[in-house]
């Protein structure tokens, strides 16, 4: 699973090897920091891999963790919020999936935006 937050990009799958715990990775340290604040537990770092940082949590952790980034939105444009929280850099990042998810966009809705 991705998931785009204003603190960052995480992908999240089954851990594999603990019953009930996930591995959540992601290619920025900064993504993983409140995950692991709120898990309790360190970032872990892997190199030449293409996410470079890990956290192990329970389903329960990670959940959390999404409550938490919903119950404060307080956004009206991800975007614009992901810029003042994590940088151009980072906010080109997320423009650029924006942008790409729009191949995707039913027919249906195109002919109804124009």
């Amino acid at each position: 699973m991705w998931i785009f937050t204003e603190s960052g990009f995480i992908s999240a799958v089954d851990n594999g090897m603990e019953p009930g715990k996930l591995a959540v990775r992601a290619r920025d340290k900064k993504s993983l920091e409140m995950l692991a604040e709120l898990a309790d537990t360190k970032i872990v770092s892997f190199r030449g891999t293409d996410y470079p940082y890990r956290v192990h949590v329970t389903r329960e952790e990670l959940a959390s963790f999404l409550v938490a980034h919903v119950e404060t939105m307080d956004y009206g444009n991800f975007k614009n919020r992901v810029y003042d929280s994590r940088g151009s850099k980072f906010a080109k990042a997320c423009g650029n999936v924006w942008e790409a998810m729009l191949d995707v966009t039913d027919d249906e809705a195109v002919d109804a935006r124009f």
